[in-house]
């Protein structure tokens, strides 16, 4: 089963470089076409069949190429480090809805996050001195594959490009500050995501597949999303109505109930924290929580 990865070698490169991943094998795609595809976007503009020969060049170079690097040797970045659109819901599980006391929604409750949030599989969280109220939720992502408006839910699934794991991090008493929940989601680094993009064919039934968060080691969350209100062919449907997806453009599909907030006694994440986020077929990212430097004064 492929993944396809941001990654770098260099830890201080400026940018992430695409790869495709197999087992713990990874091959560039800037080897290929004289190095067209240096992007995951890039690829996933690409049309089908330009995709099929990508990936069958791919599977030559994993069976003997000379172009194979170690996933030990590399640090994994957020599988879409540059998407024009981060889409999230909110209250898109019955039990989350109840456990905010709120209302399932007639149709579904969005917010953006933006590029600043996203770090990858591994990456370190940092949690804001203006917030001491830091909560989890682990999440489906949708990674949209060819742009689409106005698609009809039975025609949804043909757009996606595959899908992968976040962590929508969130800052409580910022989030609900007002009625717009921005100020407590699109804090930097609050959308660690990865560990890289399982494609559409390898998940024919995204509804299916059971998520599990721990902290500390400690499940706090486990569902199937088969639960979801609102499925990820209505949610596409739903928001192509009024918006064109493009390819890359990420949607957090919600979280299940067992969020911090609402445990009792709740629990807040605090720097040294350890949260990890699986979705079974996809993988599993795992983010320590870090104290947010002071700046120095004089």
């Amino acid at each position: 089963m492929f993944r396809l990865v941001s990654y770098r070698s260099d830890r201080t490169a400026p940018s992430w470089r695409a790869g495709v991943a197999s087992h713990h094998a990874l091959i560039d795609l800037a080897g290929y076409a004289d190095g067209t595809y240096r992007s995951v976007r890039s690829f996933l503009a690409a049309s089908p069949d330009e995709q099929e020969q990508i990936l069958a060049w791919t599977t030559r170079q994993l069976d003997g190429g000379e172009q194979v690097l170690s996933l030990d040797e590399v640090e994994l970045g957020p599988p879409v480090p540059d998407p024009e659109k981060i889409v999230c819901l909110g209250l898109n599980y019955p039990e989350h809805a109840a456990e905010a006391e709120l209302d399932i929604p007639p149709v579904p409750t969005f917010f953006a996050k933006f590029r600043n949030s996203l770090v990858g599989p591994t990456s370190p969280v940092i949690l804001p001195a203006a917030s001491h109220f830091i909560d989890y939720e682990g999440e489906l992502v949708v990674v949209i594959g060819k742009r689409c408006k106005h698609v009809a839910e039975q025609e949804a699934l043909a757009y996606v490009a595959g899908y992968t794991v976040c962590n929508d991090v969130s800052a409580r008493d910022l989030q609900m500050q007002t009625s717009q929940w921005t100020a407590g989601k699109a804090i930097d680094t609050f959308a660690p995501m990865g560990p890289g993009i399982v494609l559409a064919s390898d998940i024919p039934d995204p509804q299916v597949l059971t998520l599990t968060t721990r902290v500390n080691g400690e499940v706090v969350q486990r569902e199937s999303t088969s639960q979801m209100i609102f499925s990820v062919a209505a949610t596409i449907a739903f928001l192509s109505s009024f918006m064109t997806l493009e390819p890359g453009d990420l949607i957090a599909t919600g979280t299940p109930s067992g969020i911090g907030a609402r445990r009792q006694p709740p629990q807040f994440l605090h720097p040294g924290d350890i949260v990890e986020v699986e979705i079974e077929r996809i993988g599993m990212i795992r983010n320590q929580m870090v104290a947010e430097a002071r700046p120095q004064t004089r």
